[in-house]
């Protein structure tokens, strides 16, 4: 058995720790660029509370909340040069995973030159970024737990991530209250979503034991709390489950990656500008039938904990929970149509090759473009 495990990142968890972020971001620069989407965390007050907390430990700030759902490179460039003009020197994102991503994106171009997608794609290489403070509001992406930043290049509709150690936070201040101000859907797609990262961490080829570890155990705090909450149940503690869950699983792909579901819904995405979550939920069950003879006992390991027994199972459990939380979508639900199955399935071989490798079971273009068929 031979690994390596290294994730040098400041977790801060629990209720109302959102209070701390000035006190945690001091240390790191006088005057930061608060990184929002364009609207929840104002409505929310959570920027409010976190502009007072820089302000009370003395640290100046600006805003740039022009961040989307998948966030662009353009738009990541667009903060960065905000960023040198104010002349900041500690970034801090208020947000889901578009918003932190987008802001470790921010974070890097601040201090590198040259384009963005060459980084993307390793042919530049940098461990520089500003220093990243991180505060999530919605519990699926996990980006507060890992080095990865999502991206879609407008221009080509490539989505692809920014991957070095220089992103990852310095502190990631992970409170679940922050979290409960989320629409139903929202909560359905970001949850489904924590989930995929713990089933493809722990099927991935790069798995290993403490990828393992923290997969089995988030996937269990998400089997006990992700439909109690959907369906409205006032539990702060499986809140406090949920949120973890999510901050585990973004780790875990740290250390083992994503597979093939994830590999997939990234060209989709790219192309069409769908909620990650949904596109997660068309792909997955049709990659898991495909790929189940991979590892069949870790398949039968995840149906256990959802109240399965088989791998065959697997599959079927999956379109329950989907049923469950209202994003059972196929591929033409979401707006697709067969005539974009070639260019998903070249694109998927061009910006997932690593997620293609991981798979438990390793397919070709064509066979990545009958699986797309069969989710549509």
């Amino acid at each position: 058995m031979e690994f390596q495990y290294y994730l040098p990142v400041h977790i801060v968890f629990g209720r109302k720790k959102v209070a701390e972020v000035g006190a945690l971001t001091a240390p790191y620069g006088k005057k930061a660029l608060i990184v929002t989407g364009t609207s929840s965390a104002k409505k929310s007050g959570l920027y409010k509370k976190v502009a007072q907390s820089l302000t009370e430990a003395k640290v100046s700030h600006c805003l740039f909340d022009k961040v989307t759902q998948n966030p662009l490179t353009t738009t990541a460039i667009e903060g960065a040069t905000l960023a040198r003009e104010q002349q900041c020197e500690v970034v801090v994102a208020i947000g889901g995973g578009s918003i932190m991503d987008c802001a470790k994106a921010i974070a890097f171009l601040a201090v590198n030159n040259g384009d963005i997608n060459d980084y993307i794609y390793g042919r530049k290489t940098s461990e520089k970024a500003l220093p990243i403070i991180l505060i999530p509001t919605t519990c699926g992406t996990g980006s507060e737990g890992n080095g990865f930043a999502v991206l879609t290049n407008p221009q080509n509709k490539d989505k692809k991530s920014l991957r070095c150690n220089a992103v990852v936070a310095k502190v990631s201040l992970v409170d679940p209250e922050c979290m409960m101000t989320m629409p139903k859907k929202v909560l359905a797609s970001v949850g489904f979503d924590a989930l995929c990262h713990c089933m493809e961490a722990y099927t991935s080829k790069l798995a290993q034991p403490f990828s393992d570890a923290l997969c089995l155990y988030a996937m269990e705090l998400i089997a006990s709390s992700l439909v109690k909450i959907y369906q409205g149940a006032q539990d702060i503690e499986a809140w406090e489950k949920l949120t973890l869950a999510s901050t585990i699983g973004g780790m875990a792909i740290n250390i083992a990656g994503v597979t093939l579901s994830h590999g997939m819904e990234h060209p989709a995405s790219g192309l069409k500008d769908i909620v990650h979550g949904y596109g997660l939920a068309a792909l997955t069950p049709v990659v898991l039938e495909a790929s189940i003879e991979g590892c069949p006992d870790k398949f039968a390991r995840i149906a256990q904990i959802f109240g399965g027994s088989t791998a065959e199972e697997l599959p079927g459990i999956i379109r329950k929970l989907l049923q469950s939380l209202d994003i059972s979508f196929s591929l033409s639900k979401l707006g697709f149509k067969e005539e974009d199955i070639p260019w998903m399935a070249e694109n998927c071989v061009k910006v997932s090759a690593a997620s293609i490798a991981n798979n438990p079971v390793v397919f070709s273009q064509q066979q990545i473009a009958e699986i797309y068929k069969k989710a549509m």
